[in-house]
């Protein structure tokens, strides 16, 4: 009989600093739901009985055919994306427990994810953006093929994950929103307040491993040299995930670029440069996570010298060509 876990898969040092984060966890959700305005699909989308939307819709599809197709791919990743966090919220329960007091945060995040990736369905069928069943299709593979990432179950490397990983996806909505621009305000609109929640994640996120340095600091930064050097998005287990996430870069949406800067802010909150009396393990973590940065601008520059002409299609936007 097959049994499921409900305590955190983790050493007894690391469940002891987990417990003793509880009041920091709680003043943190309190926080976060202060500064959080609770908003639904149907604020943006008219769905009333009573309410006569036909000039709503036909103006909504007027205005979406001007949204061009480099934005389209980044809106179906982003929207595949975010249907698909919710699912994997066990990623969470399984670091963190299924009956301990990170619960709450679990399905707090989970119930947010939800909503962001409701909105973006509904705008995009309401707007006719895709061939909506070549992206339920690709939606389904997505979802069957799961995200099983290597730090799956390591609470340490798990914040350390989700701390760049809602920065990167925060920055992906907002570059998709600006490269819309006001060709469409209904989705831009969206998608900055999607993104406004992904920073509140992030901070949270990002608060937290602050405080697990704090108390385990060695062992945190092993954590954090282990995840950080590049991290897989949730979507990489998608069919052409590699193409997707080449057109958003060659589009500005999200690059190696971006995710220097991440690791950069991340470095610079949690103060690694300044920690001192550290073992043997500590230091090399350290001197690791220090080198990130410049690694990855040489990627970058390596990238840009590599780069040439290229076309790209994909089913969700109609098989049109797009050509950089």
């Amino acid at each position: 009989m097959t049994t499921v876990a409900t305590r955190p898969i983790c050493t007894p040092t690391q469940l002891e600093v987990l417990n003793d984060l509880e009041p920091v966890v709680d003043e943190l959700i309190a926080a976060h739901e202060e500064k959080r305005q609770l908003w639904f699909s149907s604020d943006f989308l008219p769905c009333s009985e009573n309410t006569d939307d036909a000039d709503f819709i036909r103006d909504l599809r007027k205005r979406a055919k001007q949204i061009p197709d480099q934005a389209r791919v980044a809106l179906a990743l982003n929207l595949m994306t975010e249907e698909g966090l919710p699912h994997f919220h066990r990623l969470l329960a399984v670091a963190f427990g299924n009956d301990t007091f990170w619960s709450k945060w679990n399905f707090l995040w989970t119930a947010e994810e939800d909503r962001h990736g409701n909105v973006m369905r509904d705008y995009c069928r309401e707007s006719r953006l895709f061939d909506f069943n070549a992206l339920e299709r690709q939606q389904f593979e997505y979802i069957r093929n799961g995200f099983t990432p290597a730090w799956g179950g390591d609470p340490y490397k798990t914040f350390a994950y989700t701390s760049a990983q809602e920065r990167a996806t925060q920055i992906s909505h907002e570059s998709t929103g600006k490269l819309i621009g006001e060709t469409e305000p209904v989705i831009s609109g969206i998608l900055r307040r999607i993104a406004g929640e992904e920073a509140r994640h992030f901070v949270f996120y990002m608060t937290v491993f602050k405080e697990i340095l704090k108390r385990d600091t060695n062992r945190a930064l092993q954590a954090a040299s282990e995840v950080l050097p590049a991290i897989d998005m949730p979507g990489v287990s998608m069919t052409n995930f590699a193409d997707y996430a080449e057109v958003l870069m060659r589009s500005g949406v999200y690059s190696a670029d971006d995710y220097k800067l991440i690791v950069e802010q991340l470095i610079s909150n949690w103060k690694v440069d300044a920690m001192t009396g550290l073992n043997d393990m500590g230091e090399k973590a350290q001197e690791k996570i220090m080198s990130i940065p410049k690694r990855l601008e040489k990627i970058s520059h390596y990238i840009e010298r590599r780069m040439t002409c290229k076309s790209f299609n994909f089913d969700v936007v109609f098989g049109r060509k797009l050509a950089f």
